[in-house]
């Protein structure tokens, strides 16, 4: 059987919103998803704590069963909630991770993906703060964990597969720093941005291609990074990783606009 592919439907401009009209009225299910999370909050309940029972919802709702369990669907998707069957099971509150959220935020650009530009024109503005916050305050531990991601790709790759490797480890070195950032929500604007990069096609080929890469040009930045980090050094860190942005912003574009004349050839 061959298979056929729909068309997708064009997106409206409401599904472009970055926010819900205050005059717009909720659904029904999306009213019940926020009513049961003002009771989680409340209730003051915690990652494991148990949920009414469905029949409790229904009756506290005053909703149909299709109802609750479509609210209850949509909480388990954002990462609040999960089920479990059998003896003692029953919905439970679940604590979202990082990596739950940025994977739900990268699925809104899966049709529309954000440029290289785009996303360094955040790196640029967001990364050198936190170096800046972090300088002098990184405990041996974490940057003896910076340190081996580093020595990851502190040598020539013997291969693309390796280069690959070794272009994306440089990549988890920027997403270490983001997550020991003490401003929570800067860190992980940094780490969405660092895996809107991972997931992009264009980086992909780039961090791919055999030709000769912007590696020890990024070591060098990066060794410099940590000196200023482990001294304590915070303008010195800001205006290093200011630098290391703006080279590898040129870096990237180059290399797109390099493979894009390849095959215009």
């Amino acid at each position: 059987m061959t298979a056929t592919i729909e068309k997708t439907k064009p997106i409206s401009e409401d599904e472009k919103r970055l926010y819900v009209p205050a005059e717009r009225t909720r659904r029904r299910p999306e009213a019940i998803a926020e009513r049961i999370k003002d009771f989680i909050r409340t209730e003051r309940l915690l990652p494991g704590d148990r949920l009414p029972q469905e029949k409790t919802l229904i009756e506290e709702f005053k909703a149909a069963k299709g109802t609750v369990r479509e609210a209850m669907k949509t909480l388990e998707t954002q990462g609040l909630i999960y089920t479990r069957s059998g003896p003692g099971g029953g919905a439970f509150v679940a604590q979202p991770s990082a990596q739950h959220a940025m994977e739900l935020l990268g699925a809104y650009f899966f049709f529309d993906q954000p440029n290289l530009s785009e996303i360094y024109a955040i790196r640029k503005a967001l990364e050198p703060e936190i170096a800046g916050l972090l300088a002098g305050h990184l405990r041996p531990a974490q940057l003896a964990e910076l340190e081996s991601t580093i020595r990851i790709y502190d040598q020539t790759p013997e291969n693309v597969d390796e280069q690959y490797r070794q272009r994306v480890a440089e990549l988890d070195f920027h997403s270490q720093l983001a997550q020991l950032c003490p401003n929570r929500l800067l860190g992980f604007l940094c780490g969405l941005m660092h895996n809107l990069l991972r997931d992009l096609p264009l980086a992909r080929r780039i961090y791919a291609d055999p030709k000769p890469t912007s590696r020890e040009e990024g070591l060098l930045f990066q060794y410099r990074l940590m000196a200023a980090l482990k001294d304590g050094r915070s303008e010195e860190a800001r205006a290093i990783a200011r630098e290391h942005m703006d080279f590898a912003e040129r870096y990237m574009l180059a290399r797109a606009e390099a493979l894009a004349n390849e095959e215009n050839e």
